[in-house]
Order: structure tokens, then C-alpha cells, then sequence
């Protein structure tokens, strides 16, 4: 497992420390619930408090992490209403990336899509690759859009995603169909056919919902 909370291999800024936090949250190596010690992380990260704090704040008006006074600062922990919030957010984000590609070059982007989708299909049975393959089929969703916006807002919600997933890994691994899914919506983005690309996105995100709330 890769370890996201360890020394800055160049002189750090507020940015690269809520990447390094956010990276940690999303991978499961800061759980959900975790209360974050700002001396631990400080020297864990090999920094000072001062930015690390300017970092942390940043998480905090994303969402990921959550203050509560005369208590300290703690990963979020994400209910099951926090995960269909999550999912509504998603599915906006994503659905209006799917209409600007279908706007430029689908068929371009659709391969784009398919070869993560083949990789999906050859990892079958290692249920981390394939739910990491999963998020970066997500990812270059939203990036083909070519929205700085777009990816920017997407980014806290894919780290709120590998969250749940790696909480609820069991659940979510269980289900056989992902990459049918998946192949489904590249091919619908190749061929240009806008109504079936939303329409199964929205069944998508549908899908993971019930996956990732069903205990």
C-alpha cells in the first residue's frame, strides 16, 4: 500500500499538502472518523504548521474534513445519506462532461474510454485494480469534457468516492456487472448517441448507490 503521509520530497505548499491529505483520505490510509493530530502530521509530512494548517483548512471547505469545536479536526465519515448527496453531485458533474464531449469529437474520447474499460475487463477478480480502473474510467470522463471546472469540483467527489468504497469494499466488490456497465457508456459516448450515454449514467450512478448503501 502506498503511503501518502510521509516527508515532502521538495519544499511544500499549502496545495501539494491537501493533495498528499486528500490522496490519504481517498486511499483509506487517514479512515474515515479519524481525528487529525496537527503535530503527528506535521512531522509525518515534514512540514510546518502553518501551512499544513492552510492545507487542512482547504480540505475542510471541500468537505473532507470536519471541525468540531473543543474536540479538533476529523475525516468526514460518509452515511449513507452523504454518499446519495455525493452521487447527485456526481451524476450533475458528469452528465453535463458526457453532453460537452458528445458536442466535440465522441467517437475520440469513447475509444479513450473503452481501453480503460478493456483494462477493467483483463483485472476481473483483483476487486482493488478493477474499483481503482472503475474511478479512473470516471476521472478521464470529466477530463475529455475539458473543463477546469468540471474536474475540479469532480475531484473532491472521486475522493469521497474511493472513500466509501474502500469503507464498504465487500459490498461494492460483490457486484459482477461494472464492467458491462462501463462498456455500455463508452460505447454510447463512441457512437454518439447522446440519449442512451445519460441515460445510463444516471442508471449508473443509481446502481452504486445501492451497492454502496446496502449493508
Amino acid at each position: 500500500m502506498t503511503n501518502y503521509i510521509e516527508p515532502l520530497a521538495q519544499e511544500s505548499t499549502p496545495s501539494i499538502i491537501a493533495d498528499k491529505l486528500r490522496k490519504a483520505i481517498g486511499h483509506g490510509e487517514l479512515k474515515p472518523g479519524a481525528q487529525l493530530g496537527e503535530a503527528d502530521l506535521a512531522r509525518k509530512l515534514g512540514v510546518s504548521r502553518g501551512p499544513l494548517r492552510e492545507g487542512m483548512q482547504r480540505l475542510t471547505q471541500e468537505g473532507l474534513l470536519i471541525s468540531i469545536r473543543n474536540r479538533g479536526l476529523f475525516v468526514v465519515d460518509m452515511t449513507p445519506d452523504d454518499v446519495r448527496d455525493m452521487y447527485l453531485a456526481r451524476e450533475a458533474i458528469e452528465r453535463a462532461a458526457a453532453r460537452k464531449i458528445l458536442h466535440g469529437d465522441p467517437e475520440a474520447a469513447g475509444a479513450v474510454l473503452l481501453e480503460i474499460v478493456d483494462r477493467m475487463a483483463v483485472a476481473e477478480g483483483d476487486p482493488a485494480a478493477v474499483g481503482e480502473l472503475d474511478i479512473a474510467f470516471h476521472e478521464r470522463l470529466v477530463q475529455l469534457a475539458g473543463s477546469p471546472r468540471l474536474s475540479r469540483m469532480h475531484q473532491t467527489f472521486i475522493t469521497e468516492t474511493r472513500m466509501c468504497i474502500h469503507a464498504l469494499e465487500e459490498t461494492y466488490s460483490a457486484s459482477d456487472v461494472r464492467v458491462r456497465e462501463h462498456y455500455a457508456l463508452a460505447e454510447a459516448i463512441r457512437t454518439g448517441n447522446a440519449e442512451s450515454a445519460d441515460r445510463l449514467l444516471i442508471a449508473h450512478m443509481d446502481d452504486a448507490i445501492v451497492r454502496l448503501t446496502t449493508r
